[in-house]
């Protein structure tokens, strides 16, 4: 989860009644045309369908679904296709189809793969704030007022948006396409909607995967102990690499330096802009320092330049950090997020639930100023909280993916969410940290379970995902 429960329903009588008998009605209508997108080789369909934008008031104000679907490779196709629900929450379907060439690559053989835009992101109406070079510079507080007149400047309807809004649109994406009972693949956030939509239509959904598996109990802003998990094992690897260890021998009090000194205040730093080589004096900040730790811990091949990035920055030399913080702007890697949708899901479902119980038993440095923050956004906003409903069984086949170094969505959240799955199947890859479905032998396991959802996976295969080397120098990792 991007950065990041579940299971809101409260409905009036009158509205549940007119939810149960909606499934007669006829389906929405499907306007197709072929389209290219980023990411995709081949020419695909785009979709645009018409869905409510309150599902309790079928015929009031509607919201223009974006749905992206990439054919079966194979005539003859079979009529269960995989339906794709993108994290975040804020990531929308089409930002992801170049998974297609990976994680899909086998199952596209013999199904449709379907991306659903969720209602607030990509081609649904996105719910942003516009990038600016400029933010880049300012302090955590100019920040903070930009986005909050983002927010003031933004005509939605917050409370429509959320995760059990987007699991209804996705029962009529299912209706509209004239698909029977699909397989649902869901990543990271995704996960959340996936268990929501097959609790709220069990009869649809023919089979789950889950990588990156949120809980039903889990609140995104929560996250610090999972995180600072995470960073432990990454110290502790290096420590018994010989390598890492040679090359960074004080890694841990190196970096309990850097924080320390960053939260007795900020570092006004003097150096050459990393893209543009012309002197700049940046801020860092304790926010921005911890912020890109946490951001670097999700992909194991990331995490294990994070050490060269620490000692760097403990000597004086900012510019490698100063650069890889600034990679996301570069590349777009936060670009994609919806970040008001992200926030008014969070609001919604998340925020209500951060309890100071909770926080102090997720107490953590790694995600405090997210966690510090979002009461004060959500005030802003005024989201309407959705009630927190236990959850149910979910009958339908699963496979549940896990990696061991996965600071957010690590294995025990899978486990969780497995005891109200009695037909799930939790497969761990030791060295990976958040998404497996796209690295090693994992696309095969995905098309082998598809195919066969009631059988149990070989899965040993995973162990051989090796681990990625530390870099040890400015040349970049050993090969």
């Amino acid at each position: 989860m991007k950065t990041r429960s579940m299971f809101r329903v409260s409905l009036l009588p009158l509205a549940a009644l007119w939810l149960s008998t909606s499934a007669a009605s006829a389906a929405p209508t499907a306007a197709t045309r072929s389209c290219h997108l980023p990411g995709a080789v081949d020419a695909l369909r785009c979709v645009n369908i018409d869905v409510p934008l309150d599902h309790a008031k079928p015929e009031g104000d509607k919201l223009k679904l974006h749905v992206t679907v990439a054919p079966a490779h194979r005539a003859g196709t079979r009529g269960d296709p995989l339906f794709v629900l993108a994290g975040g929450p804020g990531e929308a379907g089409s930002d992801v189809v170049g998974v297609l060439s990976t994680a899909f690559s086998r199952v596209r053989a013999t199904r449709d793969i379907v991306f659903i835009d969720q209602r607030g992101t990509g081609r649904s109406g996105k719910l942003d704030c516009k990038n600016k070079p400029e933010h880049e510079h300012m302090t955590e507080d100019q920040l903070e007022a930009e986005l909050f007149a983002c927010i003031g400047a933004t005509k939605a309807s917050w409370g429509a948006y959320t995760t059990e809004a987007a699991a209804r649109d996705t029962e009529l994406v299912r209706r509209a396409l004239g698909y029977g009972a699909v397989n649902v693949f869901g990543g990271s956030y995704g996960t959340r909607l996936g268990q929501v939509y097959a609790r709220l239509y069990p009869s649809s959904v023919r089979s789950l995967i889950l990588d990156g598996v949120a809980a039903p109990d889990q609140v995104i802003p929560a996250a610090a102990k999972d995180a600072q998990a995470a960073l432990e094992k990454l110290f502790a690897q290096c420590e018994k690499d010989a390598g890492c260890r040679k090359a960074f021998p004080q890694l841990r009090a190196e970096y309990d330096g850097l924080v320390a000194r960053l939260e007795a205040g900020p570092i006004k730093l003097s150096m050459a802009d990393p893209r543009t080589a012309q002197p700049i004096t940046p801020t860092m900040t304790s926010a921005r320092f911890l912020g890109t730790v946490h951001n670097i811990l999700y992909s194991p091949a990331d995490a294990r330049r994070l050490p060269f990035l620490i000692h760097n920055a403990a000597q004086g030399r900012w510019q490698p950090f100063v650069a890889r913080q600034n990679l996301a702007g570069d590349f777009g890697m936060q670009g994609s997020i919806a970040m008001l949708l992200h926030f008014a899901v969070v609001c919604a479902e998340d925020v209500p639930r951060m309890t100071p119980e909770l926080l102090a038993q997720d107490a953590g440095k790694l995600t405090k100023s997210l966690a510090d923050q979002m009461p004060r956004i959500c005030k802003t906003m005024q989201v309407p909280a959705v009630a927190w409903k236990a959850p149910t069984p979910i009958q339908a086949p699963a496979l549940l993916l896990s990696g061991a170094l996965d600071p957010v969505t690590p294995p025990h959240r899978a486990e969780t969410a497995a005891k109200f799955m009695p037909r799930a199947q939790h497969l761990v890859a030791e060295n990976v940290g958040h998404g497996v479905s796209q690295l090693g032998c994992a696309p095969r396991l995905l098309r082998s379970f598809l195919d066969k959802p009631q059988d149990k996976l070989d899965a040993s295969c995973l162990k051989e995902i090796p681990p990625p080397t530390f870099q040890l120098g400015s040349a970049g990792p050993q090969p």
